[in-house]
């Protein structure tokens, strides 16, 4: 009976704050969404053609764990089968923020536009019996920078 007791007590405080801190994450990448979105990022795997550029690898990389809440969810919801959201949540704010952090990395160079654009993606889980998703995404691309024209 203790054990469900702690469960219970366990899932209920993953579920406050959990939200919590998820809401908060979701304000701060649409505030910085915002102030980057200037920079394009583009999947395509040429260049533009129009002058000289430098180019500089640029990459944003972020862990981000699930709660105890959604975990106890998904597991549920894995029972029966169907879409797992709580985990499509979890990887959408873990690709924006690597995003974001590789747009943060070519604005400091002061580069113009990112261009082939990728991800890599990661589970680090490890092998506890109590499984909480722990997940890398990792994303990386070339920024172009104009060149200084010397006369």
């Amino acid at each position: 009976m203790e054990q469900l007791i702690f469960v219970a007590i366990l899932v209920t405080l993953g579920y406050f704050f959990g939200k919590r801190a998820e809401n908060k994450h979701i304000k701060n990448l649409i505030e910085r969404e915002q102030v980057l979105n200037t920079l394009p990022a583009m999947a395509s795997r040429m260049p533009p053609h129009d002058g000289r550029y430098e180019q500089t690898l640029v990459s944003g990389n972020v862990v981000i764990a699930n709660d105890y809440f959604k975990t106890f969810v998904a597991g549920l919801r894995n029972l029966f089968g169907g879409k797992i959201s709580t985990y499509e949540s979890l990887l959408d704010r873990a690709r924006r923020e690597a995003l974001l952090r590789m747009k943060e990395d070519a604005n400091k160079i002061g580069a113009e536009l990112v261009f082939n654009v990728k991800y890599e993606t990661s589970s680090i889980s490890g092998q506890s019996k109590k499984k909480i998703p722990i997940i890398e995404v990792h994303a990386y691309g070339t920024a172009l920078k104009k060149q200084n024209s010397k006369n």
